[in-house]
């Protein structure tokens, strides 16, 4: 299959009569994702997130490059037909019930009466507000509001979905649900487009993220890319003896006091810090592989990248 998002050389940049110097929010970026994927997009306040989301939709115009959405260039109706999006900070009428608002969009999105009858249940039960359903939205939370965004967003059945802060205000229950949601919605071949300050959430359901950085796509891979750089071990004991160092290996004492991290992944450190433990009389409860979260490589990766500019 071909891919459901396709990139290359894109830029953008934005011109005003009223700024001396021009924006450039995306430089030649590349970028391609495969059906049934979940990606998530991470990047700085100003690395150019929404300038690329709002190119994919249709909204704004590159400057140069091409960007094509489901095989067809982007922001062809035929394309915005076949996807779903989530804005951040959406907006409903505030008169309208749930099950009203999805009515709604259902008719803009020309479904017909039997098929919006069908399906809004359904989506109304699958995203935990079945029983809110003749509530007006007025009254609901924000969590509730991301409930029903989303719904609105997989009404037409979407073949990708574009998500613009999905979590956020939604209790760890709401995260969880949303988090399954999108899960199933992989396992049925949709693919997942999500832009997201939230990377705990995003290391729990992402394929893939890519970072962007000035416009620039600085790193692109798995979970475990962006944050390899601090990939290592962790020894779990009783207790640490007084006198042992574990400096002399590269490893630290975590917070709790009671287990070693080491940051060299390479196993013969590893076997040389049991053997060094075991003969200085500690017990090892257990030994596991340590990385840094998501959001401690992220860090890492900005951070180094602002150093060498």
């Amino acid at each position: 299959m071909p891919p459901i998002i396709d990139i290359r050389g894109l830029d953008k940049t934005y011109r005003s009569a009223f700024r001396r110097r021009p924006i450039h929010a995306l430089r030649g970026v590349d970028l391609t994702i495969e059906p049934g994927e979940i990606v998530g997009v991470l990047g700085p306040n100003g690395a150019g997130k929404t300038t690329l989301l709002k190119i994919l939709l249709g909204i704004v115009a590159p400057t140069a490059g091409t960007a094509h959405l489901l095989g067809q260039v982007a922001g062809d109706p035929g394309a915005r037909r076949r996807l779903g999006y989530l804005p951040e900070n959406h907006r409903f009428p505030p008169y309208l019930t749930a099950r009203q608002t999805l009515d709604v969009y259902g008719r803009m999105a020309d479904l017909d009466t039997p098929t919006r009858k069908e399906r809004i249940p359904r989506l109304l039960e699958d995203v935990g507000l079945a029983s809110w359903e003749d509530t007006r939205v007025g009254k609901f939370s924000k969590g509730m509001m991301q409930r029903l965004g989303l719904a609105q967003a997989l009404l037409n059945l979407p073949e990708l979905v574009v998500l613009d802060e999905p979590t956020d205000g939604v209790d760890p229950v709401g995260r969880r649900d949303i988090r399954d949601r999108l899960r199933a919605l992989k396992q049925a071949g949709t693919t997942v487009l999500i832009n997201s300050h939230l990377l705990s959430e995003i290391e729990l359901v992402c394929d893939r993220v890519i970072v962007l950085h000035k416009g620039r796509i600085i790193r692109s891979g798995s979970i475990d890319d962006v944050a390899r750089q601090n990939t290592g071990w962790r020894i779990q004991l009783t207790r640490l003896e007084p006198g042992f160092d574990a400096s002399s290996f590269g490893a630290s004492v975590d917070e709790s006091g009671h287990a070693l991290v080491l940051d060299s992944g390479d196993p013969s450190v590893l076997n040389r810090l049991i053997d060094a433990l075991r003969a200085s009389d500690h017990v090892i409860l257990g030994v596991e592989r340590h990385r840094s979260s998501l959001e401690a490589g992220f860090i890492d990766l900005i951070t180094g990248q602002e150093a060498s500019a």
